[in-house]
């Protein structure tokens, strides 16, 4: 009865396209992306001191990356070796086994790309700030432009909403 019962949580685990080694290659790149940042910080003797605005523009700009990257048809053909799109080329489940499978999870998750968007505007900032400020300020102001094209498009649905009649 034990052999059986191993043998099916080992089945179970079998049928999961990744394993523990797949996400532990992605966050071992993300650390080590990270410590890269930290070794040039080091190097340059620099210490990266942001202003509030400044995070507000990197805030944004994350923001505005994760979403093309996660969910807009012009980033498809990033995804595609990693994620089955729907009919309307949206991403849909994760494709393959092992690490492309696990790459094509977190091609699909906007928290995710977010994460992975942050670091490498940050990473930018190190090596060049005359170019991530101009990259940074575009992609902020796209960023801000998507929430406000959200916002009036409830207003103006819920003043359609009143204007209706019963």
């Amino acid at each position: 009865m034990a052999s059986e019962q191993g043998g099916q949580a080992r089945a179970g685990r079998d049928e999961h396209p990744s394993r523990p080694v797949d996400y532990a290659v992605i966050n071992v790149s993300y650390v080590g992306a990270l410590a890269g940042i930290g070794g040039v910080l080091h190097r340059q003797g620099a210490e990266v001191n942001l202003a509030p605005r400044e995070v507000v523009l990197l805030v944004l700009a994350t923001f505005s990356l994760a979403d093309v990257f996660a969910h807009e048809r012009i980033a498809t053909w990033i995804r595609s070796p990693f994620v089955v799109e729907t009919a309307d080329h949206r991403p849909g489940r994760a494709r393959g086994r092992g690490l492309r499978y696990t790459v094509g999870e977190l091609m699909s998750c906007s928290r995710c790309v977010g994460s992975w968007s942050a670091l490498g505007l940050v990473g930018l900032r190190v090596i060049s700030p005359s170019a991530a400020g101009p990259v940074t300020t575009a992609l902020a102001a796209g960023g801000a432009n998507d929430f406000l094209q959200a916002v009036f498009r409830i207003l103006k649905d819920r003043a359609n909403q009143i204007e209706a009649p019963a």
